[in-house]
This record gives structure tokens, C-alpha cells and sequence, in this order.
């Protein structure tokens, strides 16, 4: 009988996360959850343990871990709990660890997934920020580590099942990489009606359920300018080869036009465990609880050029995803920075909705890469950028 895969599930309170273990309930022959980690989620952590019995748990502070501890004694589970970001990485390098779930919103997951990267995991990717603000950095510990790096995004997960098997073949087949997206909850607003949307409204995705902060950037789509700096990476393409539609269904995930124009589109219901089940079990294909797409019930498909209809108007920070891709080495680490602090400050209304888009923009136009090199010199910018974002928010504060 094969050994079940040991996962760590990096994040495992947020949405990702969640996810992630409901389709592993589904498979109990095949995964072993060794490892949980979160944040502040001392309840939701602990009814995890209860459920999966990990052997260890990491959270972020002393005192979440110090409840948690008391609450798992209580309850006579002999789960670990350890605290803080070295926690983190050493979980995610630890050879307890066959699979590593990169599920931890922001820069806060870089280092981890640096850290299985080098470690030679198989590292299904959730969070953005890896490629974003690591770039060639992690992807170079990828290759050096030998670890197997599965995308876990409904979009770069529905490139990968639509790319050849051999990525040795990629540069010579494919013409570009086409990225869907829905447009958010504004996509029909006048652009100066964007003035007065709050957060409750940002965070109300037509179809898909998010986290709040991944929820506003699908609202601006700076989700989607993410990536594109991550498609960039992770499939070696140059930015003028990605190309970004609008489709408001949600059911073509994303495209790949090959050199003779045919194009592969991979379809499903907008379901994170799909994606999630698919980076899982692959090369293998397991029953993820989705629903099936119903053909039957389709009554339209549609696609909207970006710049049409006031698109480019209403979703000014897309552009910023191929001019960092340009510019010089880190930009694409400060727009991500800039962005985290902007959303932030926009949730807890302190800015308009509307300059989200121009705090990064200020961001961009102030701090002046410098080719960062490493883990140290990548968090050296992220904290330039964030307090430069910072210092906009400060004079901006509604």
C-alpha cells in the first residue's frame, strides 16, 4: 500500500486553507495532515486539530499559541504548538513533510515558501506574493532545490492543465496566455461612482468566495495584475505574451493560445477545491466535492475586452502589472507592498476606494529598486515600499 502524502497546510483558518481540508477529509487513504499554521484563529485552529490530529501547529503570536496550547490539553491532544516565523519556515523545510499547501495571504508567506522551496518540496502555491515579491529569487530556489512547484490560483491552475505535459516545449508552441477574469462587483460602475464604495460592498465577489483582502483586489483588479506577474514566472513567458479578458460567468478559468491559433481553455465551476484537488493529487485526478458544470444550464459565455466600455478607466492599476514586469528588478515586490498597505488602509477606511489604485502608483514613483538578491534584501524592499505607502495613506486619511 503507498503512504498516504504528509501535507502542511500553511494558513489553514483562511479561505485556501479551509478548502484545502475539506477535499483531504474527502481522502483519508491518501493525505496525512502533519502540520497547521494561522495567525490569530485560535478557535478555528483548534477545531482542526480535533478533526486531524496534526502532530505539530504554529501560530503566529505567543499568546495565540499559549491559548491554543491550553485549550489542546484540555481537550487531551498531544499536538505541539510552536509560534513565529522562524516556526513557520522550519514546518515548511521540516521532513516530516512531503507537501507543503503556500496558503498564507501576503509578503508574511514568502519566507515559508522560500524555505520549501529549498527544501525540495512538492509546493502547491496559493499565495501570490512568492512570485510576486520573490520573482527570480524563489524561482531560483526551485530549481535549486529541486522542489515541484504546483499553482494552486484558479487561473495559473487552469494554464498548467492547459500547457503541454513537457515544459521544454512551451517556448516553442505556445503564441500567449490568456487570463480570465469576472470584473468584479463593479465591472457595470461608472468609474467616478467608485468614490463611494465601502468595504462591505468590495467584498461581495459575484462568484467566488474570498478572503476580504483578496476580495477588494478582484474589486480593483489588482488581483488579477498579480497575476500576471506571477504567469510571467511561472510559466517563463514574456509580459507581451499574457493577455488579460473579462468574463463575467467565471466558467473558463483561463486560456492558452498555441502557435497554430487553436487555443485550450480549461472549464469548471468556480470552486477553489478544484484547483486545490487537481494540485493535490496530480498527476492524478481525485473527486474534489465541486459541482459538475451543467452545459444544459449555460446560457451565455461571454468576453469583454479590458480597455472596453471604461474598463481601463475603472481598473487603472492592471497596467501597473506589465510596467513593474518592465521596469527595473523589485518593482513588481513595491506594487505588491504599496497594494497590501492601500487595501488595508481602505478596509479599515482610512481611503476611498478609488486611491487604492494611487497609493501604489505613489509607492512605485518614490522607492527605487535595487535588484534584490535574497530573502533579507526582498523584505529590506518590501518595508521601503510599505512605509512609503504608508506615508500616503497618512496625508490621504479620510
Amino acid at each position: 500500500m503507498t503512504r498516504r502524502q504528509r501535507l502542511a497546510v500553511l494558513g489553514s483558518t483562511g479561505s485556501i486553507g479551509v478548502s484545502t481540508l475539506d477535499v483531504v477529509a474527502r481522502h483519508p487513504d491518501r493525505f496525512e495532515v502533519v502540520a497547521l499554521t494561522a495567525a490569530t484563529q485560535v478557535d478555528a485552529m483548534l477545531a482542526q486539530c480535533v478533526q486531524f490530529e496534526p502532530r505539530v501547529v504554529v501560530m503566529a503570536s505567543a499568546p495565540h499559541a499559549a491559548e491554543l496550547a491550553g485549550k489542546l490539553k484540555a481537550r487531551g491532544l498531544s499536538t505541539q504548538v510552536a509560534q513565529g516565523a522562524a516556526a513557520l519556515a522550519d514546518i515548511a523545510a521540516d521532513a516530516a513533510v512531503d507537501t507543503v499547501m503556500a496558503a498564507i495571504v501576503g509578503a508574511a508567506g514568502l519566507a515559508p515558501c522560500l524555505a520549501a522551496a529549498r527544501a525540495g518540496k512538492r509546493l502547491l502555491l496559493a499565495n501570490k506574493e512568492a512570485l510576486v515579491v520573490g520573482g527570480a529569487v524563489f524561482m531560483r530556489a526551485v530549481r535549486e532545490g529541486g522542489a515541484t512547484l504546483l499553482p494552486i490560483d484558479s487561473e495559473h491552475s487552469a494554464i498548467f492543465q492547459s500547457l503541454p505535459e513537457d515544459p521544454a516545449t512551451w517556448g516553442q508552441r505556445i503564441d500567449k496566455i490568456i487570463l480570465t477574469a469576472s470584473g468584479g462587483p463593479f465591472r457595470t460602475h461608472a468609474p467616478d461612482a467608485l468614490r463611494e464604495v465601502t468595504p462591505e460592498q468590495a467584498c461581495a465577489h459575484p462568484n467566488w468566495v474570498m478572503g476580504r483582502k483578496i476580495s477588494v483586489d478582484s474589486a480593483t483588479m489588482m488581483n488579477k495584475a498579480l497575476e500576471v506577474i506571477e504567469a510571467c514566472y511561472l510559466f517563463g513567458v514574456s509580459p507581451d505574451q499574457l493577455e488579460v479578458v473579462i468574463h463575467p460567468q467565471s466558467v473558463i478559468h483561463s486560456m492558452v493560445q498555441y502557435k497554430d491559433s487553436s487555443v485550450v481553455a480549461q472549464l469548471g465551476t468556480p470552486d477553489m477545491r478544484v484547483p486545490i484537488a487537481y494540485g493535490l493529487a496530480w498527476p492524478e485526478r481525485i473527486a474534489s466535492g465541486a459541482g459538475a458544470l451543467d452545459f444544459r444550464a449555460l446560457q451565455d459565455l461571454s468576453f469583454e475586452a479590458i480597455d472596453a466600455n471604461g474598463h481601463g478607466e475603472r481598473f487603472p492599476g492592471l497596467a501597473l502589472a506589465w510596467e513593474s514586469l518592465r521596469a527595473a528588478p523589485g518593482s513588481c515586490a513595491v506594487l505588491n507592498a504599496a497594494n497590501e498597505v492601500a487595501v488595508a488602509a481602505f478596509l479599515e477606511r482610512q481611503i476611498r476606494f478609488d486611491q487604492i489604485h494611487a497609493v501604489n502608483r505613489a509607492a512605485l514613483d518614490t522607492v527605487a529598486p535595487n535588484a534584490p538578491d535574497g530573502l533579507e534584501a526582498l523584505l529590506d524592499l518590501d518595508a521601503r515600499a510599505r512605509a512609503a505607502a504608508q506615508e500616503v495613506v497618512r496625508r490621504w486619511t479620510v
